[in-house]
């Protein structure tokens, strides 16, 4: 085999790596095991620090809820836009 040629060995694409595949497996199914725990676990955190209890919370939900992409619409080079609704013309900046 010449040195950088692929020759079309390995994994096909899309398809996940055997060891990772069994490592999410693994995480899934302790975190299945643990959710009545969560509950109890994030009541002894607030107990101490009720900051540090929603900081945990909203990192673990993000894996429930993902995050909204912030999108922004402008005019022509950045400008404002402008719409028209029910016969009103409304700037927007």
């Amino acid at each position: 085999m010449a040195k950088g040629i692929k020759t079309g060995g390995g994994s096909r694409q899309g398809k996940p790596n055997k060891c990772t595949q069994d490592v999410r497996e693994a995480i899934a199914l302790i975190a299945q095991r643990n959710v009545g725990n969560f509950e109890i676990w994030l009541g002894q955190v607030a107990t101490e620090d009720p900051g540090k209890a929603a900081e945990l919370f909203l990192k673990a939900i993000e894996y429930h809820i993902p995050k909204l992409a912030r999108s922004e619409i402008t005019g022509k080079d950045g400008a404002g836009i402008k719409i028209h609704i029910n016969n009103q013309d409304t700037d927007l900046v």
